[in-house]
């Protein structure tokens, strides 16, 4: 059945609510399969909360292996698979990582070894064609299922081929999800999804600590102490609007890979404009009343290859096909113009029809419910209604038997009953008599005992025995056929997975998008625009987190030039807004990369590939680096790594350590990007050190732009603006700083004389030093007591009078 915008929907009854619905949360688990060859480099993994395989075509990658590092920072695999025989780079490489991932946010992965045979061309195509998945149509020939893999899976693709057979190796030999399961149940592959990390942005640990991208916190929560964190004030946070669990996964996917591929942003811009059009506010809410009952299909598809499907499942399965449809068809009613509406109206097939009409007509969510297992419809199965009528008239025709049996009873027996236990059949049920004591009492005849339960004791009769041959156990027989109709349920909705598949990764991206919308309409974002050329160009830029904080947000422009200005050195004050100021650059680029509006009224942004920082000291003692060290670990990256179209923002660097090597550090790296001319990276540099400027320790040349925060003394208050302005600071204002900070006025008055002695080269006084005339008493007692010795006195001990009486009075002197 085909739907279209003018006609019915699949079945509109909604199966009844369980109880408050709780997506269940499985720890998740990434394993990765790694190989890397005469510069080439492969890598596989298996995701356990979705039950996908992820593939990466073979794809360039240096000796320096930098692309293979960004790739096991983003998943934090538990464990690395690769050749026993490997490259001396890569071999180098993986040591190293287990080395030093116990320092990083990172946990410690498990390298696992196998021998190279198993990673084998021939042996890794074998054992994909020959592997059975669920999402294969089960009446597929050999020939047809190799080219239905084909068209999914790369093979021209060598080395990843052999990657990928060794991750199956692993998969099967660890029982990665399957751990109890039967030794014939084997690793559920649900997909196998294509990814690639070419145009992502370089952005390393620090630069997403400094910047908040994101940012745990300890869960308030006693019950969800086990889970450990929560979410803290981040930009995830600000940004997670999503309404399914899929579309606030992909979020922090998005997050953690900044692109500069600009056709890609630019498709997301324009369905995050179309959704903030007025006139479709309500496409918007129906949109998102859908994206809600998308559920956890993965798991759900997991649980079918297992045979461990629940009740809720099949609600859960029910409702994302119907929303699924419905989303469908919104999708179609809008412009074909926006391509993620048109892959949508495309890809959401209505194999969705299919499996929504199936579940429909198959299950019976209300017995399901009372009775807490799977159950059937009527009209499904003609044997099954045959015995479940028989088990509703049982009531009334036991009763009847039961008033027979009593007949032929004793007259101290008044009542009895015929029940029905599943998997014995049908009892004589009689009230135990009191003169009934010993098992011999328990005889009667023409009557089989069977056991007494509840003061009740329970016979065979000929009855009872005619009736287990008549109706025979309906209940287990009635529980088999459903269960057998069950499975047959599964295997027709696992063949028609792949459109559950596509359901998840396209619902997921309209719930991003959709997101991000909200969040750009409810703070006044504008839509980015991206240029080829290097620098930016912002007006009235802000903070998109401190400006939630703060009453009033003072919004500051930016401007960065191809061939000049692309160097600029930032003065002021402490607590002047330096620092937000640097923030606030880079996240407003870092909102742009990954397709979503920004915090200003217009902003232009050219091509970045990085962004490098050096704000925060990360300490560790874990790391066994000074606070000095990290901090020029972090500025060497940037040296070392940035290029033209990268950006980089310096905070204070060189206050760690002597305050003229760390003037010289910070004027010897600006030289070096000096230098390049119109190939260094855009920077972006705050500072205290005044005499970079007064000593003219830099160039002048055009590439360079002096600025600073704008401030006013008002007497002796110092009231900031947090204006930026051209031009640059020579008073560091410490003291109307000190004062803000609570510092007592006296040590105030006097850090402020003992700057000025420095300034001025004049000597600094002690303010605990004697008086000249306290002085001159104790120097003429030192005299007194030198003169008083009689030096002709053999009974006199020079020394022990010298180190007991002058030298302590002399050195009080001194």
């Amino acid at each position: 059945m085909r739907v279209t915008p003018g006609s019915t929907s699949p079945p509109c009854v909604l199966p009844p609510a369980l109880g408050p619905e709780q997506e269940e949360q499985e720890s998740s688990e990434t394993h990765m399969s790694v190989l890397w060859y005469a510069g080439q480099l492969a890598i596989t993994y298996y995701d356990t909360e979705d039950c996908s395989v992820y593939f990466m075509p073979d794809i360039p990658d240096n000796e320096d292996l930098k692309l293979l590092q960004k790739v096991i920072g983003d998943l934090n695999p538990q464990s690395i698979v690769t050749s026993a025989k490997q490259d001396q780079n890569i071999a180098k490489f993986l040591t190293n990582l287990t080395a030093t991932a116990g320092d990083k946010d990172i946990g410690k992965p498990e390298i696992v070894l196998f021998p190279n045979i198993d990673f084998g061309l021939e042996v890794s195509k074998q054992r994909i064609l020959s592997r059975q998945f669920p999402f294969i149509p089960s009446h597929m020939t050999d020939s047809e299922k190799i080219l239905y893999l084909s068209s999914i899976i790369p093979f021209e693709s060598p080395l990843m081929i052999r990657a990928l057979g060794g991750l199956l190796k692993f998969l099967d030999r660890r029982r990665v999800g399957v751990e109890l399961e039967d030794s014939s149940i084997a690793v559920p592959i649900l997909a196998f999804k294509k990814f690639v990390l070419s145009d992502t942005v370089n952005m390393d640990q620090d630069t997403y600590c400094v910047l908040q991208i994101f940012k745990s916190d300890i869960h308030p929560s006693v019950y969800k102490l086990s889970s450990g964190l929560k979410e803290g004030f981040s930009l995830f946070g600000i940004l997670n609007r999503c309404r399914c669990k899929w579309g606030e996964k992909l979020l922090r996917l998005w997050l953690t890979r900044p692109t500069w591929n600009l056709t890609e942003l630019n498709k997301r811009l324009d369905v995050i404009n179309f959704f903030l059009l007025a006139q479709n506010h309500e496409t918007v809410l129906t949109l998102q009343n859908c994206l809600k009952n998308i559920k956890n299909v993965p798991v759900i598809l997991k649980r079918m290859t297992l045979s461990n499907t629940k009740v809720s499942d099949w609600q859960a399965l029910y409702k994302t096909a119907y929303n699924a449809v419905c989303l469908r068809d919104t999708c179609r009613s809008l412009p074909n113009t926006i391509e993620l509406f048109q892959t949508i109206s495309r890809v959401f097939t209505d194999d969705l029809h299919y499996i929504a009409n199936l579940i429909s007509k198959v299950v019976d969510f209300e017995g399901s419910l009372s009775e807490n297992r799977f159950t059937v419809r009527p009209n499904v199965d003609a044997t099954i209604d045959e015995k479940k009528r028989k088990l509703v008239g049982l009531a009334d025709f036991l009763t009847e038997v039961a008033r027979k049996e009593l007949e032929t009873l004793d007259n101290q027996i008044t009542s009895c009953a015929v029940i029905y236990i599943p998997l014995i059949g049908f009892l004589l049920s009689i009230p135990r008599l009191p003169n009934m004591v010993d098992k011999t009492d328990f005889e009667i005849e023409g009557l089989d005992f069977m056991f007494l339960s509840e003061d009740k004791l329970h016979y065979r009769s000929a009855r009872t025995k005619e009736l287990d041959s008549l109706l025979g156990d309906l209940h287990c027989e009635i529980r088999d056929q459903e269960t057998l109709i069950m499975h047959q349920l599964q295997t027709r909705i696992l063949e028609k997975s792949e459109v559950l598949n596509s359901v998840i990764e396209y619902a997921a991206h309209l719930d991003v998008l959709l997101a991000l919308a909200a969040t750009a309409r409810e703070n006044g974002y504008c839509r980015p625009r991206f240029t080829h050329r290097h620098g930016f160009h912002i007006k009235d830029g802000r903070h998109p987190l401190m400006e939630l904080c703060a009453k009033t947000f003072v919004a500051n422009p930016v401007d960065s030039g191809e061939a000049t200005r692309r160097i600029k050195i930032i003065t002021g004050p402490n607590s002047s807004g330096k620092s937000i100021y640097l923030k606030q650059i880079g996240l407003i680029v870092y909102m742009a990369l990954i397709g979503s509006y920004v915090p200003a009224a217009e902003a232009e942004i050219g091509v970045i590939d990085g962004i490098y920082t050096r704000i925060h000291s990360r300490e560790s003692v874990s790391v066994g680096l000074s606070t000095f060290m990290i901090d020029l670990n972090q500025v060497a990256k940037a040296v070392n790594n940035a290029t033209e179209r990268s950006l980089v923002l310096i905070d204070e660097f060189g206050k760690g350590t002597n305050t003229l090597d760390g003037l010289s550090l910070l004027a010897a790296v600006l030289r070096y990007w000096i230098r390049q001319g119109t190939q260094c990276p855009q920077v972006f540099v705050s500072t205290n050190f005044h005499s970079l400027m007064q000593l003219e320790l830099l160039p002048d040349t055009l590439l360079l732009e002096y600025l600073t925060m704008e401030t006013h003394q008002d007497g002796e208050e110092l009231i900031f603006f947090y204006q930026i302005k051209q031009g640059m600071s020579t008073i560091s204002h410490a003291a109307n700083i000190a004062a803000l900070a609570g510092m007592p006025a006296k040590i105030i008055e006097r850090g402020v004389e003992v700057s000025e002695l420095i300034r001025n080269g004049k000597p600094i006084k002690r303010l605990d030093h004697p008086s000249k005339c306290k002085r001159m008493e104790k120097c003429k007692s030192v005299v007194e007591k030198f003169l008083s010795i009689d030096l002709d006195d053999p009974q006199v001990d020079l020394e022990e009078f010298m180190s007991k009486e002058i030298l302590p009075s002399a050195a009080s002197v001194l």
